[in-house]
Order: structure tokens, then C-alpha cells, then sequence
């Protein structure tokens, strides 16, 4: 019997790895910042592969104490709505990770309120129309990466949050890393559909979105895919992502907005 659970807590400023036993007692922990990138005012990124560099680093620190084949099962817990598109065919994103906190998308999303008004998808998402929300945020790789779009409609290009970023690494990257997300983190999207708990083909049209770059959705807590061996000794087996920093389909709070260096999204109207 496995004598323990494992949690990649990803967050805004940096990973953290920790290992718990039956009791819930903590047995190991390693954790490191990454840089945070800010190109123009109101912008906001992160390098995804120091990330993922990041996550194993402290994975291997974390297992100094346990051996990874003690390890029943592995959480991810992620910041939110920062978006990642990357390459399936060798890992690379093709643009750094615009971050929750980023503003860059207020056009688009003026833009899309000027049909319909700032509440245009919330009868669907929940959501109002804001820069928070990792839609816009696909929305603007898309048309200002040259080349990538006919590789987003092929599936070949990808997008995910950083759950989805970070799972399908663990899970084998170019080689079969698997694509999924939950459906928590998916309804941060704003892409989402609070019936279906699908993806909404008609707001996916709207943003010019392909359904293929999306990741698969599932339910919250349940065994989703065994890691593979990497740099570090892989743990047995991965769960759906949860989030650190808010529940679905909420804004930030106050207190979440106050430990940014910059301004939190804005609402669009």
C-alpha cells in the first residue's frame, strides 16, 4: 500500500511540491520562484518552460525523503487563467504564458461587448466579458504569432492553462502527454458552458478559437493519466487539477487582486 500523496501547487510566483502522509502531515516539501516578465505596462508574462523547469526540480527535491513508487497519487493545483499555447509535436510554447493579471486583451474585449454588452456569455459562462479570462487570451496569440493558426485548427498547436500545461509534461510531452484539463480551471475560460460542461462551439466561433487546440475536460478528482519518467523520478499517478486561488466562475477576490504587482483584468462594457 502506498504510504503517501503528492501536490504540484503551481502558482503565480512560483512551484511548490509537497508529499503528505495518511494523516496529512507533511513529510517533504521543495519549492522556487520563476521570473515574472513584464514587456509593456499592463502586460504580464511568464516563461512556461521555466516553469515546467521549475516543477521538476522541485518534484526531485520533494522525493529526497520518499521513494516515488510510495506515492499513491499526484494533485495539480495551478494559478488560474494564465494561458499556454505550445507546439504538441516538441513541447515549445510559441509564446510566453500571458498571465491572469494581463490587460493586453481590453480591445478584444471591448470589442466583443459591443455586442451584447459586458454580460454577452454569462447566461452560459457564468462570466462577464473581462482580460482575466484565458479566451481573449488565445484570441490575441493567435492573431499576433505568425503561422500558428493553421497549426491550431490541425491540433498540432495547443492551448492550456497551466494545469494542462504541466500534466501533459508529466504525462510524456511530445511523446503521448496527454491533454486534458478539469473542468474547473476549463470554466475559467470563458469558453465554457455551465450546462454542457463543454466547450460552447458558438463562443468558440465568436473568438475564432479551434475546438482541436482545446484540452479534453474532466470531472475534478479522479485519476487521470500515469506520468512518465522524466529528468525526475516519476510518482505513480496523476489527478485532475484543482485551483490554489479561487472557486469556478468567480472573479478574483479583493485580497487575490492586492497581492498582484500589477492591475488586476479589467471588466469590459
Amino acid at each position: 500500500m502506498a504510504q503517501y500523496a503528492a501536490a504540484v501547487d503551481q502558482g503565480t510566483t512560483s512551484t511548490r511540491f509537497m508529499v503528505f502522509d495518511h494523516g496529512g502531515q507533511v513529510v517533504s516539501v521543495d519549492q522556487k520562484e520563476h521570473e515574472q516578465i513584464y514587456p509593456k505596462p499592463g502586460w504580464v508574462e511568464h516563461d512556461a518552460n521555466e516553469i515546467w523547469q521549475r516543477t521538476q526540480e522541485v518534484i526531485k527535491a520533494g522525493l529526497d525523503k520518499v521513494k516515488a513508487s510510495d506515492i499513491a497519487a499526484v494533485g495539480v493545483t495551478n494559478q488560474r487563467e494564465t494561458t499556454v499555447v505550445w507546439d504538441r509535436t516538441n513541447g515549445q510554447p510559441v509564446y510566453n504564458a500571458i498571465v491572469w493579471q494581463d490587460t493586453r486583451t481590453d480591445t478584444i474585449c471591448n470589442e466583443l461587448s459591443a455586442d451584447g454588452g459586458q454580460d454577452r456569455f454569462r447566461a452560459k459562462t457564468g462570466l462577464p466579458i473581462a482580460t482575466y479570462f484565458s479566451g481573449p487570451k488565445i484570441k490575441w496569440i493567435l492573431e499576433n504569432v505568425d503561422g500558428i493558426r493553421e497549426k491550431a485548427e490541425a491540433g498540432d498547436v495547443i492551448f492550456g492553462n497551466i494545469d494542462s500545461f504541466v500534466i501533459w509534461q508529466l504525462t510524456g510531452g511530445p511523446d503521448g502527454g496527454v491533454h486534458i484539463t478539469d473542468v474547473t480551471n476549463a470554466s475559467r475560460t470563458m469558453m465554457m458552458s455551465l450546462e454542457t460542461l463543454d466547450w460552447d462551439d458558438e463562443i468558440l466561433g465568436i473568438l475564432g478559437v479551434p475546438r482541436a487546440m482545446l484540452p479534453r475536460s474532466r470531472p475534478r478528482a479522479r485519476s487521470t493519466a500515469r506520468p512518465r519518467a522524466t529528468s525526475t523520478a516519476s510518482p505513480s499517478r496523476a489527478t485532475s487539477a484543482t485551483s490554489r486561488r479561487r472557486s469556478s466562475a468567480r472573479p478574483a477576490s479583493r485580497s487575490a487582486r492586492r497581492r498582484t504587482r500589477t492591475g488586476p483584468g479589467t471588466s469590459c462594457s
